[in-house]
């Protein structure tokens, strides 16, 4: 009888150990699945990039494609030259994976702060990434270049590289993604280019002046064999004087140049002086329409992308100057708000 019972208690003894052997094995399963899948959540999260135009961030969104989320400090109508960061700004740019810059001294107001956010993180200044034989001198700063580089998309091409090789540095693993993406944006971007040699060509020789606040638009004017004028220097923080001023009516009166263009970002009060000192000698000029120099359109809408800003202004310079182009601009989205 006893013999039974010692018996019996060896078997419930070994039944429990197989049952304690068996669930630290379910936990240990369930612990290492939970790790893989909190590692696989970890790889698929996106790089949180931050942008401080516009233009750039456009490039990254379509680079970076499924991979990134992309955030532009400065919106619509916004100046570049002087804008100063702002306390949230650093805390996104201190939370940010990645920053992206045009570089090329156009965040003149931020270029020690992002330097010294570049010991810590990524920072890339994709202006710098295109040649500099192929860049204009600037007239505002000694030794440095115009950065209004967006203004040709042949060259703006050469940014869109720069941003996919920073982005393959950033994560080998999506290289292709990285890749096709620039492939599609490109192809969109030379179709731009395309578009502008054909419509551009249509001005009258004799009417290729293009007079604007600031002088923004020397790489279109390069590209598309436009004389440019800017009101303002390479930089808004360079300020028209009365003699510039009349000094550019003369050259409109002279030139019989009829339009002049105001900016997005830029404030239209010299264009209006010029308008009204042409009225006075005679001489009728309208103003041909709003151009997006430093600062895309509206967000959500065609104009608030890189291809819609430029397809805009080309559109509205050639009608203006007396050239033929489709009102609703390349694609058919001008003003559709989409």
């Amino acid at each position: 009888m006893m013999s039974v019972k010692i018996c019996s208690s060896r078997f419930r003894k070994l039944d429990f150990m197989r049952y304690l052997k068996a669930a630290v094995l379910a936990v240990t399963v369930m612990i290492f699945a939970g790790l893989s899948g909190l590692s696989a959540a970890f790889a698929k999260t996106p790089i949180n990039a931050v942008a401080t135009v516009g233009m750039v961030a456009d490039a990254v969104r379509a680079v970076g494609g499924d991979n990134v989320t992309v955030e532009a400090l400065m919106g619509t109508g916004i100046d570049p030259h002087s804008y100063r960061q702002t306390r949230s700004d650093v805390v996104k740019l201190g939370r940010a994976d990645a920053i992206f810059a045009n570089g090329l001294f156009l965040e003149a107001q931020m270029e020690d702060l992002l330097l010294k956010l570049q010991k810590r993180k990524p920072v890339f200044f994709i202006g710098e990434t295109i040649d500099s034989a192929k860049l204009e001198g600037s007239t505002a700063y000694t030794g440095r270049y115009d950065p209004h580089v967006w203004m040709s998309p042949t060259l703006w091409q050469g940014a869109i590289n720069g941003v996919t090789e920073a982005f393959v540095s950033m994560d080998p693993e999506n290289e292709q993604d990285y890749r096709d993406n620039a492939a599609a944006y490109l192809a969109q971007v030379q179709k731009l280019a395309d578009y502008g040699d054909k419509i551009l060509q249509t001005v009258p020789q004799e009417r290729r002046v293009l007079v604007t606040a600031h002088d923004a638009f020397t790489y279109l004017g390069r590209d598309f064999n436009l004389e440019v004028v800017g009101i303002q220097g390479i930089s808004t923080n360079s300020e028209a004087g009365l003699q510039r001023i009349e000094t550019l009516v003369d050259l409109l009166v002279d030139r019989k140049v009829t339009a002049v263009f105001v900016e997005s970002s830029v404030s239209e009060r010299n264009v209006r002086a010029l308008v009204e000192g042409a009225a006075a000698k005679g001489h009728k000029v309208e103003v041909g329409g709003e151009l997006f120099s430093d600062a895309m359109g509206q967000s959500n809408t065609y104009e608030g992308t890189y291809i819609g800003m430029i397809d805009h202004n080309m559109t509205s310079i050639t009608r203006a100057l007396g050239g033929e182009a489709p009102a609703q601009g390349m694609q058919g989205k001008l003003g559709a708000g989409h």
